[in-house]
């Protein structure tokens, strides 16, 4: 059905919105920002930090943005002279007993309070005749800390915990100017998506444990990436400082994860700054692995190849789509035998927000796998890699046992990140890049690709798997010509994959597109 729209003016621009938005979105639309704490578009709007007050003609006095819906012929002033006194109080109000803690604050260069401050705030304070009132830190949770004395009460970490979360552990205590953000007692902040209390807080109220004093906003370098941990494919972005993953945060799409992610996603990030990783490709001989250059590498790996017998792929759950798809095409001639590894654990939903859970498969990319010719017979596949003539491991974590089963291959490659000393006995060892060092592609449980991109360098030698395949998979018939990047390969998966036909990065775009909605003949 058509949605009716109406016309709003907002500081001059005229623009065409859907009847019932709230004046705030409306205004985005325009390309106007109105400056605002409380409201988040995944929270109800209480309307209580008056920051967003607005100037509208004919009204009696101001609006606030956030619980004003649009009207036909709203005529709005955003950065009238009423309005700006409006903010500029507000703003005297909250600093009166905030301290300066911007220099130790992990919040600064990313807070709110301290831009709109900058932007239309007072010069001065006309209050420094009273000292300003203090409140110790309070640990919340295994995460969370809580700072009274930064927290300008807009209640959006007490929203989402009883709104969205449902699990009402935080309040407002005390009134006036004695209020603070209080928990339970005897409660913890420890529900399964309580770190986004932290991403929510527009000062440094809520701060993490885990990145506390780790590194200043300006010092890192963002980058739109999809969550690792699981297959319900959050939108995330990584953040790194110095080539070393720093924090993992929520990207908004409202499509998949809305404007959160778990807990189980946000602290899985270790690994990705792992020291011991291969750099190098490594012949084994004698129990020993040998470096060489990635010509001899190939040209070996291109000989095990080219064989006959059967063949055994064992291949991670976070392996990208694109590096899935080009292993198989290497051996599109051999009898091949292939299984993704995909984890399993418990369901976390987070009950507020339909279709958003930490899901148990604990696998980024487990249809991604299937759609390219992966099982989950992980089991079945192991036990054949013992028999099989040629095993081949991508960057998957095996156990004793299975390393045992694994032993027994006639030839076994592994295109690993990190050193494994139990597989010694492997032919050779290729280094491989991480899903954080590499462009590449991930569908999650409902059939959306999305894109990651590469958020720091590869270490040594390393490239991404898809690379490797691709060169080995060139080199096998005169003619062929290895595609010389991720968007490439893509692009050719519909050879062996009829659902990824058509499919490019630019149809993917920052939010992804649901496969079955791709048309046969490519993008529309």
């Amino acid at each position: 059905m058509t949605q009716e729209l109406v016309s709003v003016t907002v500081d001059g621009v005229t623009i065409q919105v859907a009847k019932g938005t709230s004046l705030i979105e409306a205004a985005k639309q325009a390309g106007i920002i109105i400056p605002h704490y409380c409201y988040h578009p995944s929270l109800p709007s209480p309307a209580v930090c008056r920051m967003c007050l607005v100037e509208v003609e004919n009204a009696p006095k101001l609006l606030a943005a956030c619980v004003t819906t649009v009207t036909d012929g709203l005529v709005v002033h955003v950065h009238s002279e009423a309005a700006e006194k409006a903010r500029e109080s507000v703003l005297e109000f909250l600093l009166i007993n905030h301290p300066l803690d911007c220099p130790i604050c992990d919040q600064a260069g990313e807070c709110e309070l301290q831009n709109y401050v900058f932007q239309e705030g007072r010069a001065g304070s006309r209050y420094a005749d009273y000292a300003k009132r203090f409140n110790p830190v309070e640990d919340f949770g295994p995460d969370v800390l809580y700072v009274p004395n930064r927290c300008i009460l807009c209640t959006r970490c007490v929203r989402f915990m009883e709104d969205v979360a449902h699990s009402p552990v935080l309040n407002v205590s005390e009134r006036g100017d004695r209020a603070y953000i209080g928990i339970v007692d005897e409660e913890l902040l420890d529900h399964p998506w309580s770190g986004n209390v932290v991403d929510l807080c527009p000062v440094g109220s809520l701060i993490s444990k885990d990145f506390l004093h780790k590194a200043r906003a300006w010092d890192m370098d963002k980058t739109a990436s999809i969550c690792p941990g699981c297959s319900q494919g959050c939108n995330i972005t990584v953040d790194t400082r110095d080539d070393v993953v720093a924090r993992l945060r929520p990207r908004p799409n409202m499509d998949v994860n809305r404007h959160f992610m778990c807990d189980h996603g946000r602290l899985d990030y270790r690994w990705m700054n792992r020291g011991d990783r291969v750099e190098a490709p490594l012949v084994h001989r004698d129990g020993s692995g040998r470096a060489t250059g990635w010509e001899t590498a190939l040209g070996q790996l291109a000989g095990l190849v080219g064989g006959t017998g059967p063949v055994v792929v064992l291949a991670s759950g976070r392996a990208s789509l694109e590096s899935l798809g080009m292993v198989r095409r290497m051996l599109a001639h051999r009898d091949v035998t292939a299984a993704a590894q995909l984890p399993q654990g418990d369901e976390a939903p987070l009950s507020g927000i339909p279709g958003l859970a930490l899901r148990s498969e604990r696998a980024p990319n487990g249809e991604g796998a299937r759609l390219t010719g992966y099982s989950a017979a992980w089991a079945g596949a192991v036990a054949k890699a013992g028999k099989s003539a040629l095993t081949i491991l991508l960057d998957v974590s095996l156990s004793d046992d299975e390393v045992a089963v694994v032993r027994g291959s006639g030839a076994v490659v592994a295109l690993a990140t990190v050193d494994d000393p139990r597989l010694g006995f492997a032919t050779l060892t290729l280094p491989v890049a991480t899903m954080v060092e590499e462009h590449g592609t991930y569908v999650n449980r409902d059939r959306r690709a999305q894109r990651y991109l590469q958020a720091k360098p590869a270490p040594g030698m390393a490239r991404p798997a898809w690379w490797v395949a691709a060169e080995v998979w060139a080199a096998g018939q005169p003619g062929r010509v290895a595609p010389g990047s991720v968007d490439a390969v893509l692009a050719s998966l519909g050879q062996e994959a009829p659902a990824l036909a058509g499919l490019s990065i630019v149809d993917l775009g920052f939010s992804g597109r649901v496969l079955d909605a791709v048309p046969a003949g490519g993008a529309p």
